[in-house]
């Protein structure tokens, strides 16, 4: 009796020590935000109107019918005037890049953005443990994270990836990478960089579904600072809370929908088909059921499944009810893709328009900025002085593969609110016309008497 006694008194103690190592190995594998940094062109750089229409008017492989169609693309894409192109493309030289092209606007986006959040949070860059970099269309050689390391004189043990191919969504992949490293690694400094390379990949043909990335891709960018260092969560902007990737490559019409190919002409640009929009419904349902039990409270989801069976029992009568996504999420932090993506996204997910607002203002400044996207738009968000703590956050990016990763962030402390790359114009924000003035200054180009004219013009 007393053997068996102390055989259980041992197994408590393992059971309780098994707990206890659970609990710190949890506590240490948090991953918290030290800051971010947007990057923000020079005043040169904006393609407004006037500048856009120059940039069109060049290519001389367009005709009438491909400019009525920019024009109607232009003007519901949800861009404003300020938005910022590639140094290439603003001098006229889109159609011919050259390698320094790339590398400058890389440079640019890169070193500005490090500079700031190195000099903004006191951590140096010989402290960085983990470097990522995500760029889709450009993986040159040596790769972007060795010219980071390069600059900064980073350590040779410094651990580090480049990520290219992902598309929109490669920030999120980037910061689910540093996550799953921290619960290897303890006492971590981690920075993830996420552009995207337009200055080579501007589109010069005349295919319609090809002329779509010019109307909506634009300069940007963002650098984040990680750690895993409990001592520093009291300095800390937010926590990470979860991660959700959905890759649907396997499903033919999802993996051709958002792809880089050359037209019959021989130029390169990225594809963008109809089936996109379903690919991204796919996608984002996919990874809805996985996420949603991971962030709403219980007695929400008991409702909705009292709901369903209840809808299923009473044989398709009107007793709709969808989950309430407010009662687990305070702010909705989406891809600002374009004017039709927020549509989709805002009505899927039952969003107000204060609920989308951030998102709207984030396209129609900086344009769809590709992976750094969904910093612009929690930059906005901060600016704004929205963000207290202990609200949660909720991160939607969708890209190229095609995948849906979408994370939650919990903000840590009350006071957030720097402005960044809004500090010159927050005040005007939100617009509340966000009409495009294509359409005043070159409705014209619809008019079949007066077209040809203003053309030869």
């Amino acid at each position: 009796m007393e053997f068996l006694m102390k055989i259980c008194l041992l197994f408590l103690c393992g059971l309780i020590s098994h707990f206890v190592n659970m609990i710190f190995q949890k506590r240490n594998q948090q991953c918290y935000m030290l800051g971010y940094e947007c990057f923000k062109a020079a005043d040169d750089r904006k393609l407004d109107t006037d500048a856009c229409v120059k940039v069109v008017l060049r290519n001389k492989n367009l005709g009438l019918d491909q400019y009525r169609f920019l024009l109607k693309t232009i003007v519901s894409s949800g861009l404003g005037e300020e938005t910022y192109g590639p140094r290439n493309v603003i001098d006229g030289r889109e159609e011919f890049p050259s390698e320094n092209d790339a590398h400058a606007e890389m440079d640019e986006i890169m070193f500005s953005t490090l500079d700031t959040l190195f000099e903004k949070t006191g951590v140096s860059p010989s402290e960085i443990d983990i470097l990522v970099v995500d760029v889709s269309l450009f993986s040159p050689a040596p790769s972007l994270t060795s010219r980071i390391i390069n600059r900064y004189k980073m350590r040779d043990n410094i651990k580090s990836f480049s990520l290219s191919g992902m598309g929109c969504s490669a920030s999120m992949v980037a910061i689910d990478m540093v996550q799953q490293l921290f619960k290897t690694y303890k006492n971590q400094f981690a920075i993830v960089v996420s552009t995207e390379s337009i200055a080579r990949h501007w589109y010069c043909g005349k295919e319609k579904s090809m002329m779509l990335s010019n109307c909506l891709f634009r300069n940007g960018g963002c650098s984040i600072l990680l750690t895993n260092k409990r001592n520093l969560r009291d300095r800390c902007l937010l926590k990470l809370k979860c991660t959700v990737r959905t890759n649907i490559g396997y499903d033919d019409e999802a993996y051709g929908c958002c792809i880089q190919v050359e037209d019959p002409q021989g130029y390169q640009g990225f594809l963008l088909t109809k089936n996109l929009t379903k690919a991204a419904a796919k996608a984002f349902t996919g990874n809805l059921k996985l996420l949603l039990p991971k962030i709403l409270p219980v007695w929400e989801l008991l409702r909705y499944a009292i709901s369903t069976l209840r809808k299923k029992s009473t044989k398709g009568q009107n007793l709709s009810f969808n989950l309430n996504l407010k009662s687990g999420v305070d702010h909705f932090c989406l891809h600002p893709g374009g004017r039709a993506v927020i549509d989709g996204l805002g009505k899927s997910l039952g969003l107000s328009e204060y609920d989308l607002e951030p998102t709207r203002m984030a396209l129609y400044r900086f344009g769809n900025t590709s992976a750094g996207g969904l910093w612009y738009v929690l930059s906005y968000m901060e600016a704004k002085k929205r963000l207290k703590k202990g609200d949660k956050v909720f991160m939607v990016s969708l890209g190229a593969g095609f995948m849906c990763n979408n994370c939650v962030w919990e903000v840590m402390k009350d006071g957030l609110e720097d402005t960044r790359v809004w500090e010159d114009c927050i005040d005007e924000y939100p617009r509340k016309n966000l009409v495009n003035p294509f359409t005043e200054k070159y409705s014209w180009i619809n008019d079949e008497c007066l077209n040809f004219v203003r053309l030869d013009d």
